[in-house]
């Protein structure tokens, strides 16, 4: 339990249902759904649908989607990732001396994949009807909504991005100006995309004129994206992998999403007494850092689309593997610099229902305001997912028409004695990963409750540096950089992140959101 003593929030416990989100407006549609008969799959969607009005920087229409999904029965998956247009392929960077697609080019959109997950989680879940889940969203792109504190910051980093785009500039940029914390901010364009696909389900964005100006949009460019792109693009069903830590199981997507990456570092944690340590401590630190560079190495040598390359992931939930990397951390020294990582936006949120449902959501447009490029009419911010691809053709996850690239979100599902327990996610691009692990080894090793681990300082290494936020102590900080580690202190805190829990004591619901974002928990 916290010290009251001191600032913080304590997990909210609700009865009947509960929603954590990185905003309030979402987190109150949430509640307001469960309240109205609507299962968790009509509050996450209803409130993924307001993040994307929201949260532009974040998260959109123009981005993908992937959730899992968990009842008495078991945990599905859907992997609701876009594919590259046809049209493109490696020729297209042939003689450029480029390792990756420019973050800000047409070339990097893919598909976006979101909607089709949204509606694919309502077909199976749902309960509440399609236009019923969807207006809130409308009503805040069409009238508006206040800006929060911490969007109108990430809003202002993404100035320059947005700027390089005539329509982004219009619709973002109003006036030239960054929207400051308490303006009223408006979508109309967006608001009547939300109004097509609330009347025609897959239609209203994949087909007809949202269709037409996207792709008009990305073809002023140079992107070679065609509508039969959009109209062709289905998401899919997926079965989730599994590893169990400490008698907990651990579901996540399996590739091209990163996910099978927690599992792979907490096997490795597994092998470590971590419970005889502090939890903010310089070896805890050292420890979770080693196991990084170690499962990333993997990671980035073998997830790629498994539908184009039929790649063995199976040694990421091999223990006996996670002992072998295990072994190769020294305890006293860090090992030598792990490949290059990407930073990304991101927005994660929890629904569990009465009925016992639970929900693990995560939307994203990736780096903040994705690509940066707006759509003429219709008020769609594409996403950069394709930068996830390598122009390399050896590699596994180099770039192909029609292809999914490497994702770095990852909504995670755990479970208690064979019972839905834990809705969980932690954003920040690559960080992701990490997050999870760092989450769910503070609840299981340290004994946290659901806000306590979400609050507790994070550390990442990145790009060879040890990132640090502000909440590691500075002899912390000295200690790690005595043992080899590059120490660098976090210019913003790492990622945000949210959280359900089952209280299966009390039958009740437990959420917790970060604090590093707007948002929070909200139940009944």
């Amino acid at each position: 339990m916290r010290n009251f003593h001191f600032p913080g929030r304590s997990p909210t416990r609700a009865r009947h249902g509960m929603a954590a989100t990185e905003h309030p407006l979402a987190s109150l549609t949430a509640v307001d759904m469960l309240r109205r008969g609507g299962s968790a799959a009509d509050a996450a969607v209803a409130a993924a649908a307001v993040l994307a009005v929201v949260e532009p920087m974040a998260t959109g229409v123009g981005g993908d989607a992937f959730c899992l999904v968990a009842t008495a029965n078991g945990v599905e998956g859907y992997n609701g990732s876009g594919r590259a247009p046809d049209g493109l392929s490696l020729k297209h960077f042939e003689g450029s001396g480029l390792k990756k697609i420019p973050v800000d080019s047409p070339h990097v959109v893919t598909v976006p994949g979101a909607v089709d997950c949204w509606l694919s989680l309502l077909e199976r879940h749902g309960k509440l009807d399609r236009a019923a889940v969807l207006a809130p969203a409308i009503a805040y792109a069409k009238d508006g909504f206040a800006v929060t504190q911490r969007v109108a910051h990430e809003w202002n980093v993404g100035r320059a991005r947005l700027a390089k785009d005539a329509n982004a500039a219009q619709l973002f940029l109003p006036g030239g100006q960054v929207p400051a914390a308490g303006d009223l901010f408006r979508n109309p364009g967006l608001g009547r995309v939300l109004e097509d696909i609330a009347r025609h389900g897959r239609a209203g964005f994949y087909e007809g004129w949202a269709t037409e100006d996207m792709v008009q949009s990305l073809r002023a460019l140079g992107g070679t994206h065609a509508s039969t792109d959009f109209a062709k693009h289905r998401g899919n069903w997926v079965t989730p992998v599994r590893s169990d830590y400490r008698g907990v199981e651990v579901f996540e997507i399996p590739p091209n999403g990163q996910g099978i990456t927690v599992l792979l570092m907490l096997n490795i944690l597994e092998t470590f007494a971590l419970d005889e340590l502090p939890a903010v401590s310089t070896q805890r630190f050292h420890i979770e850092a080693e196991a990084t560079r170690l499962a990333y190495l993997e990671r980035d040598r073998a997830i790629a689309d498994p539908e184009r390359n039929a790649i063995d992931v199976s040694h990421f939930t091999d223990k006996a593997f996670a002992k072998t990397l295990a072994a190769q951390i020294d305890p006293r020294r860090a090992g030598p610099p792990a490949g290059a990582t990407r930073t990304g936006d991101t927005t994660y949120l929890a629904v569990a229902d009465v009925d016992g449902l639970m929900v693990s959501f995560i939307n994203s447009i990736y780096q903040g305001f994705g690509s940066g490029i707006a759509s003429g009419q219709s008020g769609v911010l594409f996403h950069n997912r394709g930068f996830g691809f390598v122009l390399d053709p050896a590699h596994p996850n180099a770039l192909a028409g029609g292809k999914r690239p490497f994702h770095t979100i990852i909504p995670a599902m755990a479970r208690k004695d064979g019972a839905p327990w834990l809705a969980f996610g932690v954003m920040g691009g690559d960080y992701q990963a990490v997050g999870q692990s760092h989450v769910l080894t503070n609840i299981v090793d340290w004994g946290m409750d659901i806000q306590e681990a979400i609050d507790c300082p994070r550390g990442f290494l990145f790009n060879g540096e040890f990132s640090l936020e502000q909440g590691v102590p500075a002899p912390i900080r000295a200690a790690l950089a005595d043992m080899g580690h590059k120490i660098v202190v976090a210019p913003e805190p790492i990622g945000g992140g949210q959280g359900v829990m089952r209280d299966f004591s009390g039958k009740t619901w437990i959420g917790g959101s970060d604090p590093r974002k707007d948002g929070c928990a909200l139940g009944y």
